[in-house]
């Protein structure tokens, strides 16, 4: 075998790894967040990362409707639905129309989900400080390398899931 075969098998063997630490990482995550709501008292039916994700897209294109939502977040339009009912139960976020078109409804954040907004901000704001700090390690070619990796596997992701004929 070739050292760059067993670099790209050891590669891949990280890969995975790296995979499922980010698993876990979405779920320490989210503890985390659910430990500062009751923190904060605030109380949320709706814990799914999503939803939060939801009420950060709200907050930072407030007046927003359900397709820009959608659009930003790259999920269904049903899926929005689904989360913003659940939001506007809870009470994170409100509803209201446009003088200028009153058909379509826009969201905004009420000061509980502006509360939760600002948390996760953050939240965001400490992991992007943590990254870019462990980025100075390595050197501007060492980055270009691991862009160039990460929007492969991006791409590639978009292809999957695999076929059950490629398995046969």
């Amino acid at each position: 075998m070739h050292s760059s075969e067993g670099l790209k098998r050891l590669l891949y063997d990280r890969f995975l790894h790296l995979s499922h630490l980010v698993e876990e990482t979405f779920v320490t995550e989210m503890d985390v967040f659910t430990d500062l709501t009751r923190k904060y008292g605030i109380t949320l039916t709706s814990t799914s990362l999503t939803s939060i994700h939801v009420i950060d897209c709200i907050g930072n294109h407030e007046p927003v409707n359900s397709t820009t939502i959608a659009e930003s977040l790259k999920l269904s339009k049903a899926s929005i639905t689904k989360i913003s009912t659940k939001l506007l139960q809870d009470g994170c976020i409100k509803r209201s129309r446009m003088n200028d078109n009153k058909k379509e409804i826009y969201f905004s954040l009420t000061p509980k989900g502006r509360q939760l907004f600002e948390l996760h901000a953050r939240m965001h704001e400490n992991l992007e400080e943590k990254f870019i700090e462990k980025m100075g390690e390595f050197s501007e070619p060492e980055l270009q390398a691991s862009l160039k990796f990460i929007q492969m596997m991006i791409d590639e992701n978009r292809m999957l899931p695999l076929n059950l004929s490629e398995l046969e």
